[in-house]
Parts: C-alpha cells; sequence; structure tokens
C-alpha cells in the first residue's frame, strides 16, 4: 500500500492507492487449462497496478499554496458572469466528478452539445476533451469559464474580480510571486512590481494544479489487485476475464485508470456528430472518434457515451455486445461479442468494482509529486 503526502490545507484529503507484488499459486490439483487460466488472469492484474506518484508538467510543478489556491478557485462562483456557478456545479465530487446529466445544463436551463466529462485522474491525460480540442490541462480551463452557455465570464472580467478581492490578491501573490511556477516560457522570471499579479496563466496554473490532485480513490477491485481474493466476487473475477479477454474491453480501456487516453469509433455516433473527425477530415479512422473515457467510479457516473445517449452500464454492455455500426471509421476492435445473459451479468459485477466504497465519495490526494511515501 502506498499513500501520496501533502501538508497543510490539503492533508485531511488523503487517497490512498494499493499497489501489490503478490502473485497467486495454483494448487497442484489444478487442471493444465486451469492453471493456464490462472496465470493469464495473473498477467492481466499486473497491468492494472496503480502509479505510485502523480505527475506534475516542468512547466507547472506542484506547490501546495498553488493547490490550495486551484481548489478555493474551483469551488468558487466568482468565476461565473451572474455567481451562481462554479466548476463544482458541473464536476460534483459525489457523482464522480461529473454532473449525473446525459448533457451538460447550458445558463439558460437547456443542454449543450456534449457531456460533461468526469475529470478523474487527469493528471495522466496527455490531450482532453471528447474530441481532444485541449493539449493540455492547463488550456481547459477559460474554455467553461468564458463560454456564454456555461459559465459566461470575459476573461478581463475574470481577472477583475480577483485582482479586487484582497484574499485572492494574496493567495496568488503567495502562490506566484517568489518563484516563476505556472508561467509561460517567456516570463519565467521573477515578476516585478509592474507584473499583475492576476493572470490569465496564473488562474489557469492554479486550477490545472487543484485538478491533477483528483484522483479516484481506493476500490474493491483495488484491493483484489493488492491480494486481497474476498475483496470481491466470484462473478467479478469472471467479469475480469471477460473485460480481457473475450469482451475485449481492455483494448481501449487499459491501465490502472482504464483508458488508454485515445480516440475511436465505437460505432454509435452519427450525423455531424463526427467528433475527432472534424480537426482531421483527411483521416477516415478519426470520423466519429471520441475519448476513451476512464472508468473509475463509472457506477456513480450515468448516463453514459459523450452525448449521455446510454442510460445504464447494462445498456452500455449491450451496446457493445451488438458491435456497433459497420463502417469504415469503426474500430477495429469493436465486434459483435455474442455474450450470453450470465457473461453480461459477470461483466457488469466487475464493472461495479471499479467505483469506491458506498459513502467515499472520490476526493483529492494528498501528496508530494512524484515523491511517494514508503
Amino acid at each position: 500500500m502506498m499513500a501520496w503526502k501533502v501538508g497543510g490545507a490539503l492533508a485531511s484529503l488523503l487517497v490512498l492507492i494499493w499497489v501489490s507484488n503478490s502473485a497467486a499459486v495454483a494448487p497442484a490439483s489444478e487442471t493444465a487449462p486451469a492453471r493456464s487460466a490462472a496465470a493469464k488472469r495473473e498477467t492481466w492484474r499486473r497491468d492494472y497496478r496503480a502509479p505510485t506518484a502523480i505527475p506534475f508538467p516542468d512547466a507547472n510543478p506542484y506547490s501546495e499554496a498553488k493547490a490550495e489556491l486551484g481548489r478555493r478557485l474551483f469551488f468558487d462562483p466568482i468565476l461565473s458572469g451572474d455567481r451562481n456557478r462554479s466548476c463544482a456545479s458541473c464536476h460534483v465530487p459525489a457523482l464522480g466528478w461529473g454532473d449525473g446529466r446525459g448533457r451538460a445544463l447550458d445558463l439558460s436551463g437547456g443542454d449543450m452539445e456534449l457531456r460533461t466529462p468526469s475529470i478523474l485522474n487527469l493528471a495522466w491525460q496527455e490531450r482532453l476533451g471528447w474530441d481532444g480540442k485541449f493539449r493540455t490541462l492547463e488550456s481547459v480551463s477559460f474554455f467553461p469559464i468564458t463560454g456564454a452557455g456555461n459559465m459566461n465570464l470575459p476573461v478581463a472580467e475574470a481577472l477583475r474580480r480577483l485582482s479586487e478581492d484582497a484574499d485572492y490578491a494574496r493567495a496568488f501573490a503567495e502562490a506566484f510571486e517568489t518563484s516563476s511556477e505556472g508561467l509561460p516560457q517567456a516570463q519565467t522570471r521573477i515578476p516585478s512590481r509592474a507584473t499583475p499579479v492576476v493572470t490569465q496563466e496564473r488562474v489557469e496554473a492554479a486550477l490545472a494544479t487543484f485538478e491533477r490532485l483528483i484522483v479516484s480513490r481506493p476500490a474493491p477491485f483495488d484491493r483484489w489487485i493488492g491480494g486481497d481474493e474476498g475483496a470481491i466476487t466470484e462473478a467479478a473475477k469472471r467479469g475480469f476475464d471477460l473485460f480481457n479477454g473475450k469482451a475485449n474491453c481492455a483494448a481501449c480501456h487499459s491501465g490502472w485508470s482504464f483508458t488508454d487516453g485515445s480516440y475511436h469509433d465505437i460505432g454509435t455516433a452519427t450525423g455531424s456528430d463526427i467528433g475527432r473527425g472534424r480537426y482531421f477530415p483527411n483521416a477516415p479512422a478519426l470520423r466519429y472518434a471520441f475519448k476513451t473515457p476512464g472508468l473509475r467510479e463509472v457506477s456513480r457516473r450515468a448516463p453514459y457515451m459523450h452525448n449521455g445517449s446510454v442510460p445504464t452500464l447494462a445498456a452500455v454492455i449491450d451496446l457493445y455486445d451488438r458491435g456497433g455500426i459497420d463502417r469504415p471509421s469503426r474500430s477495429a476492435d469493436i465486434r459483435p461479442l455474442g455474450l450470453s445473459l450470465s457473461e453480461k451479468a459477470d461483466l457488469a459485477a466487475f464493472l461495479e468494482t471499479l467505483s469506491s466504497e458506498p459513502g467515499r465519495v472520490p476526493a483529492l490526494a494528498d501528496l508530494t509529486a512524484d515523491t511517494p511515501r514508503p
């Protein structure tokens, strides 16, 4: 078991990630096929061991003051035009850091084009957004803040509000004035008195620092990976075998956060809803391709898909079992599966193990960047 540590204001927000080097040993009485199946399962289990530290980019290294500033900004409606909406209005901790809606709610009470994505485990993602429009976590911040249907606050007004708030001005000075953290390369010098304390780059850096701390809590699956055979049911174990074998879910939902971070057409989107193909019109494989979402806390994150079109996990399994629309852009890993009712039930049982214990909502990591506590 490993813990990440940060002192001060975040010290009460502890997340443990379970890591084990244990290996199952097949009893001598097992048949050769059973031993082979057990060995295969153990190999798969090793692929889901969690990292022991959260990565932060060199251009925006971790600091406690910056993370605490980002936390305040994330939960404060000061960054919305009418002061009634914050980042946390759509990224709700108890809902897997999503909003539980099929599509994000706009200011007029209608639906936006896409579903609010979960922001769990974004520290390990290189490109963000359902269609990959954002190159970094820093570049995401002002998209919802300035969006007319979202928080509807111009950049200049956001910076004015924060600058005129004495507590925020002091917090920005503490987080940035004595170092170059979070500034573009062209500004990597200790700021002079003429340099504004609150800048767009600093708001982006603080929010991104906080958001990299949003890491999923350990779930029953993690205890099983760590060697506790009783942590999940036999049905869930069979579902894990299906996930990595016959159902081929792991082709895209790979690694400890259950995403390859890439974009695929799974054969569901239609019409003008072409995803990443919008940016690469001459790349047929990217037409209708959307981001592979991670599966941590997945049972808390209904409805599903980029547009919230699938209401339940059972319906998601049925969709993949059918194989989606057969077309040139459809991923080679998507095909009819021929799952039985019992196999579907086992797969659902496995997916349920990826959510933390009831009453334990996803929280923030308590860490020093890239420095795990032994």
